[in-house]
């Protein structure tokens, strides 16, 4: 794996790179040797956060964790994403799909949105918008860590968003014009 590892307020040292190293050579089982990792530690007041972003085929799978230890940030962002390519991994097994699909990696980037209590957009995102069913959403906003996703119904062609909901259960929102 390539890791990129940049630091925001803090000095990234050998010491923290070597436990990045250490914590995601566990998950490089579920990636060719050309997939790229983003790792941000930042650092503000008392928060320690750790961030990773690695960029998938059709998909971004994302955690980002917060501890008053950095060290302790990196490992449970390490955990997360584990726990989530599991999951993404037994979803397609039990689809029949092919797993394979899931090792080939292309470069895009999630980008971090900040919002202020004020309305104020200060990030504009554009996304791909692929056709997909409503339960395909619901597992892509699952591995991006978000409660909505935004996205082309394949069966009636419209945007859609789906939403989690209290209970572990999800909600679709569709037009009506």
């Amino acid at each position: 794996m390539n890791y990129i590892i940049s630091g925001k307020n803090i000095d990234v040292t050998d010491g923290l790179k070597n436990t990045i190293y250490s914590d995601f050579k566990k998950l490089e089982k579920y990636f060719p040797d050309d997939t790229d990792i983003l790792v941000t530690l930042s650092v503000q007041k008392d928060r320690q956060t750790a961030e990773a972003t690695i960029p998938i085929k059709g998909s971004v799978i994302r955690s980002e964790q917060t501890s008053s230890d950095m060290y302790v940030s990196i490992d449970l962002v390490a955990d997360v994403i584990e726990r989530q390519l599991k999951k993404y991994r037994s979803k397609l097994i039990t689809r029949k799909q092919s797993a394979q699909s899931f090792s080939s990696a292309f470069i895009e980037a999630e980008a971090e949105e900040d919002f202020d209590n004020d309305i104020k957009i200060v990030k504009e995102k554009k996304i791909l918008m692929k056709p997909m069913t409503p339960e395909d959403a619901c597992l892509e906003m699952e591995l991006l860590g978000h409660n909505f996703y935004v996205f082309t119904n394949a069966d009636t062609d419209e945007i859609n968003v789906v939403y989690k909901r209290k209970g572990n259960t999800y909600g679709l929102i569709e037009p009506e014009f």
